[in-house]
């Protein structure tokens, strides 16, 4: 007895005892030719499937619906612990084992993220201010609903990157002055959009008065709060698969790219020139025109300061990297760089002396909270999905990656309402987009971290720069802040020396790579996220079309089927192929299957039968002018009539995950075709989605009554099958010519 399912239905069918006739099976139709001379074997038996009984969708809508609305003191319990998971590790907190780890990763983490805030405020285009209150807010929050004990969050170069390009276009839309000053006419720049009318004054929008500054920090903030809603929004949704579109190759590309694009839009710093960032595409290239059209513009002051604070910064990053087993804490050699410059700056008086670019002032405390602009909102829709999308594929993979290191689990939903509520809560209070940062991640993990009160320590640190030290970094250069986000970004610029590798290893991922790379470096960022995510997927769907195919053979004495093409001492089956198709047959490659298929075979049906047609015409033409010899004319046609060099063809499905209808109608055509020049078609090894795919589409018969005629578990069987067929044929052949 076989189990046949349709969905959620189970029949069950009763196969009649032998003998049966299967001299050709087939596949849609119900009558077949009986023989009493010959008895073929029975198909082995299939296995029986579990009865599933699903329930209606209006039952679990009622059992959700019932879930949700439950009040009771232990789900308000779980939901609290679960929206704070701070609530359930902090009070198991092992005060001795974590304390001086926490504290140590802490300081130092903070001591680094004081300078990387204030210089990646040149990338966010806002004031210096900003990124200290978002590094401190974003860490207090995370420190509440993070869920990874390692992962530290704020701001990323990346993310400053991106919101620095909207920043900088809103404010040219609006009618703002870009640039550094006033005095853009004397300079050289190739860019289009600078035939506007722009003001460094106050500008009167929606109502309101703004100076630059302000609207730059609204347009950020708003921007931010747009992101935070979408990840909240994707995180109820639970549609956290997005990210897996983002693929590892692909990201690291767009990173790569991203990292040059930084380069260059910091690189006028370095040698003092102040002309505004381009809107549009074609950052990197317009960018370095412009450079070197008013390279007789450097400020000597600011080069001389660059290429000194380069030096440092990266013998203080090779000294790390050469001595990390024995030094226990990282050196922190932006904080001296930024320390050393600020007062050689002061005393030196390098801006009123030789006009270098400074931060200016930084004041203390906080400025009152601020609602982000709808209005704004309505105009940055469209940039918060990207800012969205990539703080959340970055956050929940490094996280991940700490998780596993360290034998925990973090849960990637609460990942996506942490680093929501990051973007969401400190819009309100002047901060710009946040994401999980690889590098302080790193330093976190390398120093002692133990949980989040780590951040805690890094806010408390960034609070106390907030409260007292701020004004002190008046006099800082710009020029130092470019050079330590330039230094920031060596890990990512020495990618290009693994590109070799990353070609030997694999060369699809390598291609995305550089598609994505120079896709973000030279079209724009946002551009170059969406090229490398349609061309990873295009890339998909080529490999889908062009899958690897082989015929197998037999291992001797083994029940193992195996490419004859890529191992040795394989024999195949005596007049039976047995082919593998490596990818799920569907509409976009069914084509290809069936091409794959005559060639590896060696014959066409459609072909074959043409040819066989032709030459009956042809033996009927010779049979009527030899009309009074009979005889010849029957050896014509026998010789025309004679068998293919096979008789039967085995499907492996066991690499193809799944059909659609368009496959199936496929297979439907091989089994038709193939039978009508004598040729038996099998499946073997199909998963249960395929076989509940052949069931629901009548591919066995009507209610599925030759299903062991075409269907087998493994290969072997329905290569012995096929041959006890062909063999039992044989012998009703040779009954019926004896008779």
């Amino acid at each position: 007895m076989v189990m046949v399912v349709y969905g959620n239905t189970v029949d069950h069918l009763i196969l009649p005892p032998p003998p049966y006739h299967y001299t050709l099976p087939r596949a849609m139709d119900e009558d077949h030719p009986k023989s009493s001379s010959a008895t073929p074997p029975s198909p082995p038996p299939l296995l029986e499937r579990r009865l599933r009984q699903r329930s209606s969708a209006i039952t679990l809508l009622k059992s959700k619906m019932k879930h949700g609305v439950d009040c009771s003191m232990p789900k308000v319990r779980s939901t609290l612990t679960g929206f704070f998971p701070v609530v359930r590790w902090l009070p198991k907190y092992k005060l001795k084992e974590y304390m001086w780890g926490d504290i140590m990763s802490g300081l130092i983490v903070g001591i680094i993220l004081v300078p990387q805030a204030i210089a990646y405020c040149l990338l966010a285009g806002v004031d210096p201010i900003y990124g200290l209150y978002t590094s401190f807010y974003s860490n207090i929050i995370y420190f509440l609903m993070g869920t990874s004990r390692h992962v530290s969050v704020g701001i990323f170069s990346l993310m400053s990157l991106l919101v620095g390009q909207v920043v900088d276009r809103e404010v040219f839309k609006a009618g703002f002055d870009t640039s550094e000053d006033s005095k853009i006419s004397k300079l050289g720049l190739f860019n289009g959009t600078l035939d506007v009318n722009l003001t460094t004054k106050t500008i009167e929008l929606f109502g309101v008065e703004f100076e630059k500054e302000t609207y730059a920090i609204l347009v950020a903030t708003s921007l931010t709060c747009l992101a935070g809603i979408y990840q909240v929004l994707m995180a109820v949704f639970r549609l956290g698969f997005v990210s897996v579109y983002l693929s590892a190759p692909m990201l690291d590309g767009f990173a790569t790219g991203a990292s040059f694009t930084i380069l260059t839009v910091q690189a006028k710093y370095l040698v003092g020139l102040k002309i505004p960032r381009h809107q549009g595409p074609g950052v990197v290239v317009v960018t370095w025109f412009n450079i070197f059209a008013n390279i007789h513009n450097t400020n000597f002051c600011d080069l001389i300061t660059s290429a000194i604070c380069i030096s440092v910064l990266v013998a203080g990053k090779e000294l790390q990297d050469r001595y990390k087993d024995r030094l226990k804490i990282p050196l922190p050699t932006e904080l001296v760089v930024v320390a050393a410059a600020t007062l050689a700056s002061h005393f030196g008086d390098l801006n009123g002396k030789y006009s270098s670019s400074i931060s200016g002032h930084i004041p203390t405390g906080f400025i009152p909270p601020k609602a982000p602009s709808l209005n704004i909102m309505s105009q940055v829709a469209l940039d918060a999905i990207p800012l969205s999308v990539i703080s959340f594929a970055f956050t929940v993979s490094l996280s991940e990656m700490m998780a596993k290191k360290h034998c925990y689990s973090v849960r990637p939903n609460q990942e996506m309402l942490a680093i929501g509520f990051c973007n969401i809560i400190p819009s309100f209070f002047h901060c710009f987009t946040t994401s999980a940062a690889l590098a302080k991640t790193m330093v976190k993990d390398s120093t002692g971290c133990q949980t989040q009160v780590s951040s805690l320590i890094s806010a408390l640190v960034v609070l106390l720069v907030l409260l007292f030290f701020a004004p002190f970094f008046y006099a800082l250069q710009k020029c130092v802040l470019a050079s330590i986000i330039i230094v920031s970004l060596r890990g990512a610029l020495r990618k290009f020396k693994d590109v070799p590798a990353k070609w030997r290893a694999s060369r699809e991922d390598t291609v995305v790579w550089l598609v994505a790379m120079a896709a973000t470096a030279l079209i724009s960022v946002e551009l170059g996220l969406l090229v490398g995510i349609v061309f990873s997927m295009i890339l998909v769907i080529y490999k889908t079309q062009n899958p690897k195919v082989s015929l197998l053979g037999r291992a001797s004495d083994s029940d193992v089927y195996e490419d004859v093409d890529e191992y040795k001492n394989l024999l195949p089956p005596a007049r039976v192929h047995v082919f593998r198709y490596q990818a799920p047959l569907y509409y976009a490659n069914k084509d290809a299957f069936l091409k794959a298929l005559y060639k590896r075979v060696g014959v066409e049906p459609f072909l074959e039968l043409t040819r066989r047609t032709k030459e009956q015409k042809k033996a009927k033409m010779s049979a009527k002018q030899a009309s009074d010899d009979k005889t010849n004319g029957e050896v014509v046609v026998g010789l025309i009539q004679s068998e293919l060099d096979f008789h039967s063809i085995v499907l492996d499905c066991s690499a193809i995950p799944f059909i659609d209808s368009s496959g199936m109608a496929t297979l439907k055509t091989v089994v038709k075709e193939y039978k009508d020049i004598g040729v038996c078609v099998y499946l073997a090894s199909c998963n249960t989605s395929v076989i509940d795919m052949l069931q629901k589409g009548e591919f066995f018969g009507k209610n599925n009554l030759h299903i062991g005629q075409f269907l087998f578990h493994t290969v072997h069987t329905a290569v012995e099958y096929a041959l006890a067929c062909k063999a039992a044929d044989g012998e009703s052949k040779s009954a019926a010519s004896m008779v």
